[in-house]
């Protein structure tokens, strides 16, 4: 017999179950066999089909039987609520670079560059040969792979000074993503209600950071170039804050560059108050009309703690970043991140230097870059052209992102849904304020899919800002 003499012995078999009661037993097979002149494996199709159809169960041994339905009921999560207590303050909801949209949604929200600006064939050949290799197999130290530890150690190194002493392999901590790296310093440098300095605007992610460590975020007001040193210098004065966590380079939002200038004034500052700065360079790979100038390069006494990620760069599915540290500070910091996530990957250091120490890492960075100015300069002309009303203030020089500041008086959060609802997603700059906005901005980021979709993106802006 064959699929159709299954499906015509289910369909007989249905009728029977209509009117047999739940936990009832179907005949046995070899009664079925006889009476439907089948082969057995013909029957055995027919209740295979009725048990995906969830009409009856088989219980190994003992036979088949009609299953019993089920009510289905909403579930009660209200205990929760009490057991649970008040929401902790400030831990607001998922930030909007992290949320996924469909494909026909014009995205401007991520935080992540596309997937054509990745070096997508070295990540696949890289992960293929780590899989192969020890670090699959075996436990990574603490601190990193001892290779990898090193690149990021000349990485530095290579931009200091003849006259500062470069960090060396044993100053460096390999870590899960450096989103793990700012609350493990949060936390072993900022006793919990202590005060942090941050600049304002900052990243949305080292402001959940603090929150989770129990600090106090005191802002310290930060342009399109920077922040002030003579606020910074008063900041440190007033508060007695022992720590600074700022983005000299092509800082998110504002893409702003600290000039050599500026980088050594907030030095100097860092020093007098014998403190430190945790400098995120996030964007190192990320240049577009600039190279970047690390802070972390001009100080070998311990005072920059300095944070760098090849998430974006290389692969978001492969999470690493490293913090470099001197002296007892990196000590600390070493013991929080071995109590929250003992090690990282093998698997993944592995791939991750695979990728950057390989020959064609560079001309991928050199196409990266190109690729990048003509997506900022795309999105600065249909914003210039469809959307007056959003004025971006400063051209980064690298990054990711435009910081766009929107007509006095404009509702961002209210502007950001009617622009998710008309086909376009963009994050609204609340999000990056450890206090009060100065102004309405939105971020616009410039390295998310598809750039033929940033004129009718900023259609739709520019029509949601006159409504």
């Amino acid at each position: 017999m064959n699929d159709d003499s299954s499906t015509r012995i289910a369909a007989a078999l249905r009728d029977w179950i209509a009117d047999a009661a739940p936990g009832a037993r179907l005949p046995s097979t070899r009664t079925l066999v006889e009476h439907h002149g089948a082969s057995p494996v013909t029957v055995q199709r027919a209740l295979k089909l009725l048990t995906t159809q969830g009409l009856v169960e088989t219980r190994p041994g003992v036979g088949t039987f009609v299953r019993a339905a089920r009510t289905t009921r909403p579930a009660d999560y209200g205990w929760q609520t009490a057991a649970l207590g008040p929401r902790p303050a400030g831990a607001g909801t998922l930030s909007t670079s992290l949320r996924t949209v469909a494909n026909d949604v014009i995205a401007l929200h991520s935080g992540y560059p596309a997937r054509d600006l990745l070096p997508e064939r070295l990540v696949r050949t890289a992960l293929t040969r780590a899989a192969r290799s020890e670090a699959a197999i075996n436990r990574s130290p603490v601190a990193g792979m001892p290779e990898l530890q090193q690149w990021f150690a000349d990485e530095l190194g290579s931009q200091s000074p003849t006259d500062v002493t470069p960090p060396a392999a044993s100053d460096v901590i390999v870590l899960p993503g450096s989103q793990s790296c700012l609350s493990a310093v949060f936390r072993a440098l900022v006793l919990r209600g202590q005060p942090l300095l941050m600049e304002s605007p900052t990243y949305w992610g080292a402001l959940h950071a603090a929150t989770q460590a129990g600090v106090e975020v005191v802002p310290i007001p930060s342009g399109p170039h920077g922040p002030d040193p003579e606020q910074l210098d008063r900041a440190f004065e007033e508060t007695g804050a022992r720590l600074f966590y700022a983005q000299p380079t092509y800082a998110n939002p504002t893409g702003a560059q600290w000039t050599p200038g500026l980088a050594q004034s907030v030095l100097d500052v860092v020093r007098r108050h014998r403190a430190f700065v945790l400098e995120d360079d996030w964007a190192h790979d990320f240049g577009i009309d600039s190279e970047p100038r690390p802070l972390a390069a001009h100080d070998d006494a311990g005072h920059v703690i300095y944070l760098r990620s090849l998430t974006k760069s290389v692969s978001p599915a492969i999470r690493i970043a490293a913090v470099i540290a001197r002296g007892p500070a990196r000590e600390r910091i070493l013991t929080d991140i071995g109590a929250s996530s003992m090690y990282v990957s093998g698997t993944l250091q592995a791939a991750a230097l695979d990728v950057v120490t390989q020959p064609g890492w560079l001309p991928h960075q050199r196409r990266t870059r190109e690729a990048l100015r003509d997506r900022r300069d795309l999105l600065l002309r249909c914003l210039r052209e469809h959307t007056p009303q959003a004025h971006v203030e400063h051209v980064p020089a690298g990054g990711l992102n435009l910081w766009a500041r929107l007509p006095d008086g404009t509702a961002v959060e209210p502007l950001a849904d009617r622009c998710r609802a008309a086909g376009l997603m963009i994050a609204p700059g609340t999000e990056w304020f450890p206090a009060e906005p100065s102004g309405p901005y939105v971020r616009l980021n410039f390295s998310g899919p598809d750039p033929s979709g940033f004129g009718a993106g900023a259609q739709i802006l520019g029509r949601m800002l006159d409504a």
